[in-house]
């Protein structure tokens, strides 16, 4: 991966950080249209980062693994973040908190650079994905109560489509399509494989 390319490719395709509360939304029902379309009044509006740490090895995109305890989406693989609370500015801001909250990751640390496709889940979120750029040497602090593990998944495997794998199951009673991308002994799947690939779309279609 030329990662120069890949840097101006975020500046060009990505939706400018002033324009991140109008932003487009896609969700569950891009592989499952046969869902009922939620109410956006019904949705709870909320925000993460996707943290692209830039390492001279490869360049790669810090994840969370969720505690078991959480009501919402227990142990699974996210990326940090969480609602929009009253006292946030939009969007960015939200995002740069929950991450700091979360896993001790210092906003002055983050070069943020755009956002892309809002993602609705089933669960009954608006999800706004900021993509930001991190340099090496950063330190962690983990909110326990929230995150159980970090870990890094290299951008080349992540934005190859030959690992985004569609797969179907059962949840919450319906049956429906989802994206998934194991890597390791981890696997990234729902609305995290969702957002990872509707960056992959707009950065390469």
């Amino acid at each position: 991966m030329n990662f120069a390319d890949f840097e101006q490719r975020l500046h060009a395709r990505l939706t400018p950080l002033d324009q991140l509360a109008q932003i487009a939304a896609r969700g569950d029902r891009a592989l499952n249209p046969h869902w009922p379309e939620p109410s956006p009044r019904a949705l709870t509006p909320a925000a993460v980062l996707a943290p692209i740490i830039c390492r001279p090895e490869g360049w790669t995109l810090l994840l969370t693994q969720r505690a078991e305890n959480l009501r919402d989406h227990a142990g699974q693989v996210s990326f940090p973040g969480g609602r929009l609370q009253p006292g946030d500015a939009g969007p960015l801001a939200a995002a740069l908190r929950e991450t700091e909250e979360e896993i001790g990751l210092a906003r002055a640390l983050v070069r943020p650079i755009g956002g892309f496709d809002a993602y609705e889940t089933g669960s009954g979120f608006r999800i706004v994905p900021v993509v930001g750029l991190v340099e090496p040497g950063f330190s962690l602090r983990l909110d326990s109560s929230e995150v159980a593990e970090v870990f890094e998944a290299p951008l080349e495997f992540l934005m190859n489509p030959a690992n985004h794998q569609r797969r179907e199951g059962e949840w919450r009673g319906r049956r429906g399509a989802y994206y998934a991308m194991p890597y390791q002994n981890r696997f990234i799947w729902g609305a995290t494989a969702g957002m990872i690939r509707a960056l992959y779309e707009r950065l390469y279609r």
